[in-house]
């Protein structure tokens, strides 16, 4: 079982990381969790989510700590941080996070989303960028699972944004050197 912890500001995309990742999850038959978490503000305040991902059935989408985090923003990461257990991984947005998270018994990856995202041309998908770093590293669900939900979720007038989000998340994979 994986509880995992996404997390900034709102309009950063936390919230839609967590429900890719959520629904590819439930897409290679695993049991699933997703529970949102956000401020009154709908950009610029805060915005967290859950996801528990498990090849058995889920008691609580609510746990203290994380397996991983993917931290968005400064804020986030000293927020949850301390909670992620040993052996865990975070995944830090270097763009925006300017200082290095060190603590013993965890992996820490630094993913200029937004750099890459402003490469690409859209910021606003510096969190397919993550997406794709946090596939290539926790390898919890499957590359090719996430790009067919692109398609799945992209559709109508929106279509015309699945190519920019699958470079996005090929992008975000191609920093995972490990």
């Amino acid at each position: 079982m994986k509880n995992i912890l996404i997390a900034g500001f709102g309009g950063q995309g936390a919230l839609s990381i967590g429900k890719n990742l959520a629904e590819a999850a439930l897409a290679e038959n695993l049991n699933v969790t997703w529970a949102p978490s956000y401020g009154p503000e709908m950009r610029g305040g805060t915005a967290n989510c859950s996801v528990v991902i498990s090849d058995k059935p889920v008691g609580s989408p609510v746990f203290k700590f994380s397996n991983e985090l993917i931290a968005m923003n400064g804020p986030s990461l000293d927020k949850f941080a301390p909670f992620v257990v040993d052996g865990g991984m975070i995944f830090i947005n270097s763009s925006v996070v300017k200082y290095t998270y060190e603590r013993e018994g965890i992996k820490v990856y630094y993913v200029p989303c937004d750099d890459v995202a402003s490469e690409l041309g859209n910021l606003k998908v510096a969190n397919m960028v993550m997406l794709g770093a946090y596939i290539a590293a926790a390898k919890t669900v499957k590359p090719e699972t996430v790009d067919k939900m692109i398609e799945e979720i992209f559709t109508g007038k929106k279509a015309k944004l699945v190519p920019l989000n699958k470079e996005a998340l090929k992008a975000g994979m191609a920093l995972i050197k490990d």
